[in-house]
C-alpha cells in the first residue's frame, strides 16, 4: 500500500509575504509603549514566536503576563495594518494547492504566527478550502527551531514525518523541519539562494514545483 503523503506549510514567507506589514507593527508597538528596537531585530527575528522575541531578542521584559501584552497587542496592530495596507497571496501559491488538492494530499499550517491571523487572512484570499488543518503559536509550547509545530501538524494530518514535504521560507524553519525528520522546500522570497543550500529543493515560487518531483524522488535541489 502507498504510503499517505502530506504537505505542510509556514505561513508568513510562503503562501503570504507580510514582513513589511509586521515590521510596521513592532515599529508602531515600540513607539506606543516607548521601548527601543535593536538593530536588525527584525531579520534576526524572523520565524520565531513573539514569546521568544520580546524578553531574550527585544529584551523588553521577561514578565510573562507583559509579554503576552506586548505580544496580543503587537498582533492586534498588524491585523490594523493589514486592513490599511491589504495582503494578497504570493504568485503561484493557489495553482500549487490546486495541484496538491487534485492528488488528494493533505495539506496544513505550521507556524509561529497567532492564529486569527492566519484564518481572517485565509478567508480574506479566499484559501480556506485548502487548509483543514491550522497549527499556530497558540498550539505548541516550543517555537521555532525545535520541531513541535511540525510534527503536531503531521500528527493533525495523519502523515509519517518522512513522507511529508515542509515549504519554508526561514532559516529557523527550515531547521525545524529538518529536526522533524521531514523534507524542506525553501522559497526564496526572504533570504537568497546561497543561504538555503541546505533545504532539499530551492524554488522563487510554489508552481515550478511538481508532485513527482516531491514524492516520486529522494530530493535534490
Amino acid at each position: 500500500m502507498d504510503r499517505k503523503r502530506g504537505a505542510i506549510f509556514d505561513w508568513d514567507g510562503v503562501i503570504i509575504n507580510s514582513a513589511a506589514q509586521h515590521e510596521v507593527s513592532w515599529e508602531r508597538l515600540a513607539k506606543e509603549c516607548g521601548k527601543a528596537l535593536p538593530s536588525n531585530h527584525f531579520k534576526r527575528g524572523f520565524g520565531m514566536k513573539n514569546e521568544v522575541i520580546i524578553p531574550e531578542l527585544l529584551r523588553w521584559t521577561n514578565a510573562p503576563v507583559e509579554i503576552r501584552i506586548l505580544s496580543l497587542r503587537k498582533e492586534a496592530i498588524y491585523r490594523e495594518v493589514v486592513r490599511e495596507q491589504g495582503l494578497t497571496a504570493l504568485s503561484g501559491v493557489e495553482p500549487w494547492l490546486r495541484m496538491l488538492r487534485d492528488e488528494e494530499i493533505p495539506c496544513a499550517i505550521a507556524s509561529s504566527t497567532h492564529r486569527e491571523n492566519i484564518t481572517s487572512t485565509l478567508n480574506l484570499l479566499g484559501l480556506e478550502e485548502f487548509f483543514p488543518v491550522i497549527i499556530t503559536a497558540e498550539d505548541v509550547k516550543r517555537g521555532k527551531p525545535d520541531p513541535e509545530v511540525f510534527l503536531t501538524a503531521a500528527q493533525r494530518i495523519q502523515v509519517e514525518p518522512r513522507d511529508a514535504v515542509v515549504f519554508e521560507d526561514a532559516l529557523v524553519g527550515i531547521a525545524a523541519a529538518q529536526a522533524a525528520g521531514m523534507r524542506v522546500v525553501a522559497v526564496a522570497t526572504t533570504e537568497p539562494h546561497d543561504k538555503l543550500i541546505h533545504a532539499d529543493w530551492i524554488v522563487n515560487r510554489l508552481d515550478e514545483l511538481s508532485v513527482a518531483q516531491l514524492w516520486g524522488s529522494c530530493g535534490g535541489r
